[in-house]
């Protein structure tokens, strides 16, 4: 099996959370794995929530390759049949392709190549999860709480890196280290309803909600470069040759080429508030009395719930109720560590002549969880260098799409991480 062919049936398989339904392609891992006499479990959180595990080896020494095989909704708008795993001019198509399906074959793949050699000299293990897409309830948080010894390792590479970028001429590729913490939360918004042709009578709950999300959208957070982040900025302006201190950030983003890359370091420098779901009304003719409003927040270290309210609290109308409904705080792995330094190596002695900078992530990972347990965890994203950098809009987006020598390449790193770590 090619990992090209194997990401093509895994995006075949719809998985969309909700509902989910990993069990399928947990179902399909563990026959590729039984054809190929790799040891695998399917276990369910739920009816209909699937987790595959495998493991390949055995020793002292544990490396886990952490994916998960749910994805978001498709949506409309598509140039292609989101599930069709469609593979043409060296290309796979569909949901699923980068976000996360394509870590998820390749590792498969990487496993089924490491178990025709030699006996690797520690345990390698394989985890392709449920539910990451809405907080891993059903997915690793899970399985660390009811089965960490299935998936206890020494470290795990996860996704959550930023896709390489050029800079001066220079190819940067990340290791993910941490990310942003989230404090997504619920707005609502109280009033008086009457009849819609006399609206002067009530209070409309709707209008209400619609200032206070106008309001969120023109919130301007605070610059707060965290250590992490400063190193890393100052590295990217020193390659660009640029002379601007990282707090001057917002002076030069508007010049990068990159604009998906210049806002992600827009979002690294500060709490972000985004107003994405809104709903309220339940007939033309009556003014609602009620509205409610659904808000992404992350979150940098030193910002906690308390931060989160006290803003939120300072900027909104009287009368407008809010409720933090998913809090998870920051999550870090050490760079000075000896599994960093084995990533960033492997990542030169595949991508070639590179540099390697940590990241931290704007999004959430199901990382932050095998953080929390006390297993370090890196996310990656080796591509080829010529891949197309207009893919990276697709994550969440229409189109999601991945080039065929970048899943190779994705193998190849898991393959060579595997024998230097567990030879």
């Amino acid at each position: 099996m090619t990992p090209e062919t194997v990401l093509a049936d895994l995006i075949k398989i719809n998985t969309t959370n909700p509902p989910g339904n990993e069990i399928e392609a947990a179902l399909y891992l563990k026959n590729l794995f039984d054809v190929a006499g790799i040891p695998g479990e399917i276990i369910e959180s739920e009816p209909g929530r699937g987790n595959f595990i495998a493991r390949l080896g055995e020793g002292e020494r544990k490396l886990l390759f952490l994916s998960h095989t749910d994805v978001v909704p498709a949506g409309e708008g598509w140039d292609f049949d989101p599930f069709s795993g469609e593979i043409k001019n060296g290309t796979v198509y569909g949901r699923g392709a980068i976000d996360c399906k394509s870590l998820a074959a390749a590792g498969a793949c990487a496993m089924l190549i490491l178990a025709k050699e030699y006996p690797l000299g520690g345990a390698l293990i394989f985890a392709a999860t449920a539910d990451e897409e809405k907080g891993g309830k059903y997915g690793v948080r899970y399985l660390v709480d009811r089965h960490r010894e299935k998936i206890q390792a020494d470290f795990a590479v996860n996704e959550g890196a930023e896709e390489p970028v050029v800079l001066g001429g220079q190819p940067v590729h990340f290791i993910q280290t941490g990310e942003k913490g989230t404090a997504w939360s619920k707005l609502e918004a109280r009033g008086v309803s009457c009849h819609g042709s006399l609206p002067g009578l009530g209070d409309n709950a709707v209008v209400r909600m619609a200032g206070a999300v106008k309001t969120l959208a023109e919130y301007k957070p605070e610059i707060r470069i965290i250590p992490e982040v400063a190193l890393m900025l100052q590295e990217i302006l020193r390659i660009k040759k640029l002379n601007v201190k990282p707090e001057e950030i917002d002076a030069v983003l508007g010049n990068f080429e990159d604009k998906t890359f210049a806002e992600y370091l827009r979002a690294l420098t500060r709490m972000t508030v985004s107003p994405n779901v809104i709903y309220g009304g339940e007939k033309v003719n009556v003014v609602p009395d009620y509205c409610q409003a659904e808000v992404d927040i992350r979150i940098l270290p030193g910002q906690d719930d308390n931060y989160v309210l006290g803003e939120l609290q300072k900027l909104l109308p009287d009368g407008t109720m809010v409720e933090i409904l998913n809090y998870h705080v920051p999550s870090f792995s050490p760079v000075n560590s000896p599994y960093y330094t084995l990533i960033e190596a492997t990542l030169k002695k595949v991508a070639g002549e590179v540099t390697c900078l940590p990241q931290i992530s704007t999004g959430a990972t199901d990382s932050r969880f095998l953080r929390e347990a006390g297993i370090s965890c890196y996310g990656i994203a080796p591509m080829a260098k010529d891949f197309d950098p207009q893919i990276k809009a697709t994550i969440h987006g229409k189109n999601e799409r991945i080039d065929v020598a970048s899943l190779q390449v994705k193998v190849e790193f898991l393959v060579a991480l595997a024998r230097a770590y567990l030879s």
